[in-house]
């Protein structure tokens, strides 16, 4: 897998994208081992991700591929396109307030053998000084930046000069609780992770448990996506659910959101890891 490249394409729909797109690899040497594309016929558009074994392809500088795909097909067929290699190990800056859950289960699967992610944490950056201790012990630097609700921008300039000094590729917000500026938003398209206490965008503010509780609802959930300008209202990548009772207290349904809230943003992480996204005016196709 490591020595595997993904392109995802999204682009109008026509006759022979996947046929084109088939030969362009066999003729240099590529072999596909898997491919996934969907036609979304109510706007007419074409996806697809397709992954092949790099060992014995012909082009081996990786911006030459970019570029000699762009040339033959990528340009023909009006394609947006992206090309990624997966032995390349991405760089993960986590984000974190109060709320430990979620950070604990992200460093867990990051250290962990059996759960295969290739990803790396430079460091872990927080508004709180309180989740220090329970960081650092796992060899990862933790970066306190107050963050003034009357001067945000002087702790976003910090948040932004360490993001660019450890030369991270995208950013996963475990339960971080500050709204980020247009700007800082604009530097990461499409590569901010956040999770969401509920399905957006039911339950919104600092007590969304409390909220469902006198609600009397049947299910909780927990949405992952990725961070706009809108705020809670940009791509969603996975959601899942925890079904509650009347029998369910205040503090069952905060114990059973965390839960899900956990394997959320961690099957959000992996799906963006393995290249499986493409996102689309405010949609994403998941090819898992």
């Amino acid at each position: 897998m490591k020595n595997n490249a993904v392109l995802l394409i999204h682009c109008p729909d026509q006759s022979g994208i996947v046929a084109e797109v088939t030969r362009f690899l066999h003729e240099r040497g590529g072999n596909v081992i898997r491919l996934d594309e969907h036609v979304d016929q109510q706007i007419g558009r074409f996806f697809m991700r397709v992954e092949w074994q790099l060992d014995n392809f012909e082009i081996e500088e990786k911006e030459k591929i970019k570029k000699i795909f762009y040339e033959r097909i990528g340009h023909k067929y009006e394609m947006e396109y992206e090309v990624h290699f997966l032995e390349d190990k991405p760089r993960m800056a986590v984000f974190a307030t109060r709320a430990s859950h979620c950070l604990y289960e992200i460093i867990y699967r990051t250290q962990s053998p059996s759960e295969n992610w290739n990803v790396e944490i430079p460091l872990v950056i927080s508004n709180r000084d309180s989740l220090r201790d329970n960081v650092e012990p796992f060899g990862i630097p933790y970066h306190f930046i107050k963050v003034d609700k009357n001067d945000k921008a002087t702790a976003e300039k910090k948040q932004l000069e360490l993001l660019k000094e450890h030369k991270i590729d995208f950013i996963v917000f475990a339960r971080y609780m500050q709204i980020i500026s247009d700007d800082f938003i604009a530097k990461f398209p499409n590569k901010i992770i956040n999770i969401h206490h509920s399905f957006l965008p039911a339950f919104v503010g600092p007590k969304p448990y409390h909220s469902a509780y006198e609600r009397g609802v049947k299910i909780i959930g927990a949405t992952g996506h990725y961070v706009t300008n809108e705020l809670d209202a940009g791509p969603i990548i996975i959601q899942d659910i925890q079904h509650i009772s009347h029998k369910d207290s205040v503090k069952d349904m905060i114990r059973k959101g965390r839960q899900v809230e956990k394997i959320v943003i961690s099957e959000a992480i992996r799906l963006h890891l393995e290249r499986k996204i493409l996102v689309c005016n405010n949609k994403t196709v998941i090819f898992d």
